[in-house]
């Protein structure tokens, strides 16, 4: 794990900073962070409190963080689930807590403004969403689970908070064709750490977001003459993919702009062309 303070791990500025960092930075003031939550179904976290200003990752409806500073329009927050630090507009978020008991399975799915499939969505949901789901409906056949922030969604795409996928790479194929974005980390649009993430957090365990992070800090790395085998995790200066099988590559990239499975031999010789070999391999402890 890191352990030399990152500006993109820690809440550190001159004028600002974490009081759990007090006598490890200099910084004018200390504080503690209030808890909140994302209210909205993605929430970019931004390097600058701009709009135009770099995405760093993203926040899932649900998700916890703390703030640290509110400027206007702009939160400085952290988030607790991977400690990512960043700029997210205020209206994303709400201090009014709640507790989930579900989490979005399907890659994504709708909310309706009432138990009924054929109403107009209010919005839609990824992946790894945290609900609290206060009560459900059947109707004609078909079930729905109440939310406690309003709205209404197909039961069947949700599975209890403490749901754990025994396969990662299962979580990663539901989000083929997913389209590539840079800093994503949801089903409407990802980019390459943010689908190991994501498909780790569906198999239960918080990962860091970025490559250089999950290169240094996840699993373990096999022997050089141990061959690839499914769920491992290859590495490239500023790239990742998971290993699907022996022979095929699975990973958001923007040769093809989304998440897209591919034979391992063709990918790795595309990919050696600009970044040459694969620099590490990671394998998650049994």
């Amino acid at each position: 794990m890191v352990t030399e303070p990152d500006p993109r791990l820690h809440a550190w500025r001159e004028d600002l900073a974490d009081i759990r960092l007090r006598g490890r930075v200099p910084s004018a003031r200390f504080v503690e962070g209030r808890p909140a939550m994302v209210a909205v179904p993605v929430a970019s976290v931004h390097r600058r409190p701009q709009r135009g200003a770099p995405v760093d990752t993203q926040l899932l409806f649900g998700d916890r963080l703390k703030i640290f500073d509110r400027d206007g329009d702009w939160c400085w927050i952290q988030s607790d689930h991977d400690s990512y630090t960043g700029y997210v507009a205020a209206g994303c978020l709400s201090e009014n807590l709640l507790t989930p008991t579900h989490l979005v399975a399907a890659a994504r799915t709708f909310v309706y403004p009432e138990p009924e499939l054929r109403t107009p969505p209010m919005t839609a949901l990824s992946m790894g969403s945290r609900l609290a789901v206060t009560g459900v409906t059947e109707r004609r056949g078909t079930c729905y689970c109440e939310l406690a922030t309003g709205g209404h969604v197909f039961a069947g795409h949700l599975v209890e908070a403490g749901f754990r996928l025994a396969d990662h790479v299962e979580a990663a194929e539901r989000l083929i064709g997913t389209p590539y974005l840079w800093g994503g980390t949801s089903a409407f649009g990802i980019d390459c750490s943010g689908l190991v993430q994501l498909s780790l957090r569906m198999a239960g365990r918080s990962v860091l977001r970025d490559s250089d992070m999950q290169e240094a800090s996840l699993g373990i790395a096999p022997g050089d003459d141990e061959p690839v085998r499914r769920g491992d995790f290859l590495f490239w200066p500023g790239h990742v993919a998971i290993a699907a099988a022996d022979d095929r590559l699975l990973h958001a990239n923007g040769y093809t702009m989304q998440v897209s499975l591919e034979p391992m031999a063709e990918a790795l010789a595309r990919i050696a062309g600009k970044y040459g070999p694969p620099r590490g391999r990671r394998r998650l402890e049994e």
